[in-house]
């Protein structure tokens, strides 16, 4: 019998997305096989010691990330799981590692970033990153003043650096422990605490299923395998869960 025939028109999804599926719209993961990021350390520029070492290169390396994303658009993939959650009986979350907007341009709404979101910015003088943030789409400076409290320097991207709680875990958590079904897209499994998700939603006795370009690190723990570019593999899952 196949998983499919285990998922209900009713059943609950969580989504967890990954580099993958934003890297199709053209949008380089920056992190390389060596580690560097862009040429930098992750110690550089994802970090809050890096932050307060040296902002101005943090700056420089997140403006342009952002001038990146303002460069690409939503794929195939981002869409189809917005007519998912459109179209579906139940109720479908999408929990991205990406830092991008491309799944609400996609059209996505029940969303959440657990990194963060580079087209928005908090202070770090009078916001702990939860609330008071700001659209950001141009360039941030060491400069610049926040608008709320008037310090200057304290104004940051609104990412989770390493070392730092990712957002929602209470939320994703609840979600995985009540889903029927968990897909993930795009991601390589050696990041936790994503990469525990799926061990999460088995303990649910959630169908399990993975789309990526290869087996991810943690491919024994899906049910099922569907290899190859997003763009072609999440338009064909929709279209099978919607039929």
């Amino acid at each position: 019998m196949s998983v499919f025939d285990q998922i209900s028109p009713d059943s609950s999804i969580v989504v967890l997305t990954g580099a993958g599926i934003s890297a199709e719209s053209g949008l380089a993961t920056f992190r390389g096989a060596d580690g560097l990021w862009e040429g930098h350390r992750v110690e550089d520029v994802a970090t809050p010691e890096a932050f307060a070492r040296d902002p101005a290169l943090v700056h420089e390396f997140y403006n342009l990330r952002r001038k990146g994303v303002k460069d690409v658009h939503p794929n195939d993939a981002h869409k189809a799981l917005a007519e998912l959650e459109q179209k579906w009986l139940g109720e479908v979350l999408v929990v991205t590692q990406n830092i991008d907007d491309l799944h609400e341009r996609g059209g996505s709404k029940n969303l959440i970033h657990m990194h963060g979101e580079v087209l928005k910015a908090f202070c770090a003088n009078c916001s702990d990153g939860m609330g008071d943030k700001i659209d950001c789409v141009d360039d941030l400076a060491v400069e610049m003043a926040c608008e709320n409290c008037g310090y200057a320097g304290g104004l940051r991207p609104d990412i989770v650096w390493f070392g730092e709680m990712p957002y929602q875990m209470e939320r994703i958590f609840e979600a995985l422990q009540n889903c029927d079904v968990f897909v993930s897209i795009g991601t390589s499994g050696n990041v936790y605490p994503a990469a525990g998700f799926v061990r999460e939603a088995l303990l649910s006795g959630a169908v399990t299923i993975e789309c990526n370009l290869e087996h991810s690190m943690i491919a024994n723990d899906f049910h099922e395998h569907i290899t190859g570019p997003a763009g072609e593999t999440v338009p064909a899952l929709v279209r099978r869960l919607l039929a």
